[in-house]
């Protein structure tokens, strides 16, 4: 981490920061304990899968430590596999343990975002003679139900006209990390969205498809609702498995707004073929700009509630003025919540907004990544951990440049576990075969504990990109053992490489950890 051009007043900040979080009560880090001999070894049948994937065993970094009960706030944990696990790898969407247990450990769990609403009008027999202006924090969960409180809540203070215009306030964030940049080129794809202090529906809009069941032909809808979107349907329904159904889709919006038409009528039109085999598909696109789709959003949220307008706002960028008053405070759903959604589902840019929420609640707006990235390395060296080789690039691990050992990345998992928030982040990260990323994995290999009492569990933050597979989580054995685990797989077959993980993961549920099984 390097610190350019410093300010005295930001070297000011950043040291009242780690005397903050230095000075915090703190569990102490777990304490690792060596080994006379390093269990350098990987298990046979994650060798043998890889040699199936052609994947060279130097491709695979591997660190899983068995943590054992210790004195309150105080856990210690042994070393059972140590594969490469110094080398620097890149994590992909692991990278997201990092940032969300910093965000419940400095924020708390109950932290809520909020997104002020002020006018620089006055209501005036129902009518809100005004423009509103919309301030946000960056509340990655901004989502159609949430807006349906924050219309209600406008209600309430009288409002049920609005004579005015909108206006999005987005100094929260430095420009630059709006910028809509990709790894791979796929700026529609809702993976890709950029973060934003007003971030509605994750700016994606959801199509649902499927064949209608009264007659041959197939039902669209989509989410969030829009003021000015109307969907022309001409596709042909065929008689085909739905295996590559969005192949023969063509998807058009028309026009395509720069932000200055936001009142005029868009057109969504789909054409092709869609499979009579599909019961019902999703179709995401990121096909409007930001102030374009909160807009829309937030005009037809209004006239669900029942609300009018004199005339229907565009939508604009802007400050709020000096002189507006702040007509409500509204307050999104816990972190705890989000934190739910970011693990167990791997949404990018509400991990890229945690990270960001960290530098605005701790150094001041306008956030950037930089200062986010600061605050999470003073919260690590807090906690006793230095990982010189971490490397932050956006928190989310959708990065070519982020990286971290698979040994740090295990050590972070056993410090957890002595934090007040340990059984927060522990219930955010997706069990094997039942939910999340790891949903319709080691299906088989759970069959056969089926008869025990107490099941053993997975609970695995996955990862992947083009060359990178990876996973990392706690494992709780058959027999009751609790081992943290972390492997990275960075290779240009690493896509083929599931099952290798998966056999890990599975030797670990059978209390696996044997130098005898090594090859």
């Amino acid at each position: 981490m390097r610190i350019q051009n410093s300010s005295p007043f930001a070297l000011v900040l950043l040291a009242n920061l780690l005397a903050i979080l230095l000075i915090s009560p703190r569990a102490h880090s777990a304490d690792i304990s060596p080994q006379e001999t390093a269990l350098q070894y990987i298990p046979k049948a994650v060798a043998a899968s890889l040699k199936k994937s052609q994947i060279p065993k130097e491709a695979i970094s591997i660190s899983v430590v068995e943590i054992e009960p210790g004195q309150p706030g105080k856990i210690t944990a042994k070393t059972k596999i140590d594969w490469r696990s110094k080398q620097a790898m890149n994590p992909a969407s692991t990278m997201k343990l990092i940032t969300t247990l910093a965000g419940l450990d400095i924020l708390g769990p109950q932290y809520r975002w909020r997104t002020n609403v002020y006018t620089d009008g006055n209501i005036r027999q129902g009518t809100l003679k005004g423009n509103l202006y919309l301030q946000g924090t960056g509340d990655p969960k901004l989502i159609p139900e949430e807006i349906a409180k924050m219309m209600k809540a406008l209600q309430n203070l009288g409002i049920q006209k609005i004579d005015g215009n909108l206006f999005f306030d987005r100094s929260a964030y430095a420009p630059d990390v709006m910028e809509h940049n990709t790894i791979d080129g796929e700026s529609l794809r809702a993976y890709n969205v950029p973060p934003d202090p007003l971030l509605y529906a994750f700016r994606t809009l959801a199509f649902q498809l499927g064949k209608s069941r009264t007659a041959d032909f197939i039902d669209i809808s989509y989410t969030p609702p829009l003021s000015q979107l109307k969907v022309i349907n001409q596709m042909q329904l065929v008689d085909q498995s739905c295996d590559n159904w969005k192949s023969n889709i063509r998807f058009n919006l028309d026009p395509e707004s720069d932000g200055a038409s936001t009142n005029q009528l868009l057109t969504a039109q789909f054409s092709g073929s869609f499979p009579n085999g599909c019961k019902g598909v999703n179709y995401n696109v990121v096909a409007l700009d930001a102030n374009t789709f909160f807009t829309q959003g937030f005009t037809a949220a209004w006239e669900l509630a029942g609300g009018t307008w004199i005339q229907a706002p565009t939508g604009q960028s802007g400050t709020v003025p000096l002189a507006a008053r702040l007509l409500l405070k509204f307050e999104g759903i816990p972190l705890a919540e989000d934190v739910q959604d970011i693990n167990k589902f791997s949404n990018n840019v509400m991990a890229r907004q945690l990270m960001l929420t960290l530098a605005l609640e701790k150094m001041g707006k306008p956030a950037s990544t930089k200062n986010g990235e600061l605050v999470i390395q003073s919260w690590l060296k807090g906690l006793g951990l230095q990982f010189p080789e971490l490397i932050i690039e956006n928190g989310s691990g959708l990065s070519r440049n982020e990286a971290i050992s698979a040994e740090h990345m295990t050590q972070l998992l056993v410090a957890a576990r002595n934090l007040s928030v340990a059984d927060t982040f522990y219930n955010s990260l997706p069990i094997a075969g039942t939910d999340g990323t790891m949903k319709n994995r080691l299906m088989e290999h759970l069959r056969k504990f089926l008869h025990l009492k107490k099941k053993p569990e997975a609970r695995i933050k996955t990862g992947a990109l083009v060359d990178v597979r990876a996973i990392s989580g706690y494992v709780m054995s058959k027999s009751g053992r609790i081992y943290a685990v972390t492997s990275f797989i960075n290779h240009p077959n690493a896509l083929r490489s599931l099952e290798a993980h998966d056999q890990l993961l599975a030797w670990l549920l059978n209390d696996g950890p044997d130098p005898k099984q090594a090859r």
